[in-house]
């Protein structure tokens, strides 16, 4: 008997649409969702999400804030990990099999065979699916740049966020952080405010410019509020006060920031309602305490992966590709570091796209160790010995395994002869793309 969801089979029809994977334009989309009756105009409040990292983070937080209010959230976010269900949650929960299927097939069936990316017309279908659920606010994350996003069809959001801006996707955005953050800022409608999270002075130019040219209210990182970490606690201030919190359930200095992202985008978008304000019960603080966006800088603590891991190992798992998330990353460790200090490895897989060394150096004197292994599956992974020279390119001491199984059983080995006593830190890193395996092979 065959197992494999309904779904899965007309996801592979559609990725047959268009001989490119990414192709950025609007018009395909527009014309789909006009031929489906523009359901992206008939949704409740956006707040519309881009930048290159932590943007995935900002909606989580926006969504959990929303939600500890009562209130009912469509999110859409991309890639996802185990599940292309895990992209389109309606009302809080992710859509079911049979939904999805339904919405798939209705769009497939209007775009008659039209050539379409795989990301357009599977955002027809969210769109579609978003405009027959009620709901009091959509967290809507963008897929790749912004200007020609196919997520960039919403006219009128309550919210626009910019989110820090670095060097990735250069094949299609462009090589210089000017241009990809003029991408990025393609989202800004007229008249909308817009939060921009911290930036490098050139992508901050870039943003405001753009903001400028559409007279958008710009509040931002830094400037019109922030957020940071002091003595164990989160401290949020803009002009309406400060707000002592509890630190994020998400781990690391940088989710401190992404968080006081959020919460200046709901209180400037008037989502905020009355909870949201300080209190021991606020939404802020429950949203706090109750986000969930795996493969941040999750913790691993039961499941097969686990079991095999050296006794008392910690498992952490963080799909960040790039340069500017390898820093946030070390940075979250080496604080960890701090409170217990235990020997860090790494096993590490990355796809082709991806700077390698870049990545890598920011673990250099933190990392003892580094395993290599490509990506199942994957056509653009590298490969375990390409990584493996990267990573020594990288001043990192590195060897290349088979695949997950095996570069656990090399740390096995390696914590033996090297680290006797002190169980050791884990962090398995480098792709969302094998965070999500896994997340699967651990159950």
């Amino acid at each position: 008997m065959n197992s494999t969801p309904r779904s899965t089979a007309i996801l592979h029809r559609m990725l047959q649409l268009h001989p490119k994977k990414i192709d950025l334009v609007l018009d395909r989309m527009l014309r789909l969702l006009g031929a489906l009756g523009n359901p992206q105009l008939k949704l409740p409040p956006v707040i519309h999400v881009a930048g290159t990292n932590g943007k995935g983070s900002a909606c989580a937080f926006s969504r959990a804030m929303l939600e500890a209010q009562g209130l009912k959230v469509h999110m859409h976010t991309s890639p996802h990990l185990v599940r292309f269900h895990e992209r389109i949650r309606l009302a809080g929960e992710l859509i079911s099999e049979e939904e999805l299927c339904a919405v798939l097939e209705e769009v497939e069936l209007v775009n008659d065979g039209a050539p379409i990316t795989f990301f357009e017309i599977t955002g027809a279908a969210m769109f579609l699916a978003f405009s027959r659920h009620p709901a009091d606010a959509v967290v809507l994350e963008v897929g790749l740049g912004g200007r020609f996003d196919a997520t960039n069809v919403i006219p009128n959001p309550a919210m626009t966020i910019i989110q820090p801006v670095g060097l990735d996707h250069q094949e299609f955005l462009g090589s210089d952080i000017g241009i990809i953050a003029g991408e990025k800022a393609g989202i800004i409608k007229p008249g909308v405010p817009v939060v921009i999270g911290p930036q490098d002075e050139i992508a901050r130019e870039a943003i405001l410019r753009q903001a400028d040219r559409l007279s958008a209210p710009v509040l931002m990182f830094g400037q019109d509020f922030q957020s940071r970490q002091e003595h164990g606690r989160m401290v949020y201030e803009d002009e309406m006060g400060l707000l002592d919190l509890p630190l994020p359930k998400l781990i690391g200095r940088h989710q401190v920031e992404n968080a006081g992202v959020a919460i200046a985008g709901l209180r400037y978008a008037g989502l905020d309602g009355k909870s949201l304000g300080w209190g021991e019960d606020s939404a802020i603080e429950k949203g706090l305490r109750t986000v969930d966006w795996p493969a941040r800088l999750q913790w691993l603590t039961h499941g097969p992966l686990v079991a095999d891991a050296p006794d008392d190992a910690e498992i952490w798992l963080d799909g960040g590709h790039n340069p500017h998330c390898a820093a946030a990353v070390s940075r979250a460790i080496a604080d960890l570091e701090e409170k217990i200090d235990r020997p860090l490895y790494l096993i590490c897989g990355m796809l082709k796209t991806k700077d390698a060394v870049g990545f890598l150096s920011a673990f250099r004197g933190l990392a003892r160790h580094v395993v290599t292994v490509a990506i199942a599956g994957e056509e653009a992974s590298m490969g375990a010995g390409a990584l493996y020279d990267a990573a020594r390119a990288a001043g990192l001491d590195s060897a290349p395994a088979e695949d997950l199984e095996d570069a656990m059983l090399q740390l096995h080995a390696w914590a033996r002869a090297h680290m006797r006593e002190t169980p050791p830190r884990i962090l398995i890193c480098g792709s969302l793309y094998l965070a999500g395996q896994v997340l699967q092979e651990n159950g």
